[in-house]
């Protein structure tokens, strides 16, 4: 009777938690970004780049974007601070800063307010080092 009784609780918790992560809001219930991802291809070390990432706003209200964070230090996200109309564009802009040769994948994570789960949009390239001046 036991075991009857706790197989009957474990898969009421487990049905439980499987509704709740169904019904979580995500980012892209809100927002529709142009592209998710940008490649920056090669670029010279120490100059910065940046990349605007266009979205709309697909909800029926107007939409806040809480805050955008980088997946490091060296990407700078940039964010509207205002609301974003029903149906209006804006944009987040990813700007990298270019320090260190090699390749590179930087993640941002967009806050959409009333959403559980933010966009991650991505940039990726390649720093290259400079030619030595003699």
């Amino acid at each position: 009777m036991k075991k009857v009784v706790l197989t009957l609780v474990v898969a009421l918790i487990a049905a439980g938690s499987f509704a709740q992560s169904a019904t979580s809001k995500k980012g892209e219930d809100f927002i529709k970004f142009k592209e998710m991802k940008y490649d920056f291809g090669k670029i010279k070390q120490g100059s910065p780049v940046t990349h605007d990432f266009a979205f709309t706003n697909i909800s029926g209200a107007p939409v806040i974007i809480e805050n955008a964070t980088a997946s490091c230090g060296c990407t700078t996200p940039k964010w509207p601070q205002a609301p974003v109309a029903k149906g209006a564009a804006s944009t987040i802009t990813a700007g990298f800063n270019a320090a260190a040769a090699g390749p590179f994948s930087k993640e941002v994570y967009v806050r959409v307010k009333g959403a559980e789960i933010p966009v991650t949009i991505t940039i990726t390239g390649e720093v290259v080092t400079a030619p030595a001046k003699n």
